[in-house]
């Protein structure tokens, strides 16, 4: 066996443990964040709706954006959160804005996501009436 074939195997194992650590974050986000699980909720309805109205392509890229987007950031709030809870675990004015500055960021990602989606299944619902 040559060192490349040890690199190959150690790095395809490193790979793999990095996929388990990334879903246990997902899981950990969903499991403890109310937002998440409103955002997820939110997804599942999105996808649904954009299944049964049959979405062009386009309209799935930007749905599927602004779902990926949205949970991502929630994902990036909450961890942001734990490591300044972690790093000031006494009332900080730093710390306080910091949480507001990620969470202010999530709120205009999810807005601009229902912006998205209003202006792609508003008119699709005008139609069935």
């Amino acid at each position: 066996m040559t060192s490349m074939d040890s690199f190959d195997r150690n790095r395809k194992h490193s790979f793999y443990r990095s996929v388990c650590f990334a879903f246990r974050g997902i899981y950990t986000g969903v499991k403890s964040e109310r937002n998440m699980r409103i955002h997820i909720t939110a997804a599942i309805l999105a996808s649904l709706a954009s299944f049964i109205f049959k979405l062009t392509l386009l309209e799935w890229i930007l749905v599927l954006f602004a779902i990926g987007g949205t949970i991502s950031l929630e994902l990036l709030n909450s961890a942001l959160e734990r490591v300044v809870d972690l790093a000031s675990p006494r009332y900080h004015n730093l710390a306080k804005e910091a949480k507001d500055l990620a969470a202010g960021a999530v709120l205009v990602f999810a807005i601009i996501s229902l912006l998205i989606g209003l202006l792609i299944f508003v008119p699709k619902l005008v139609q069935l009436f």
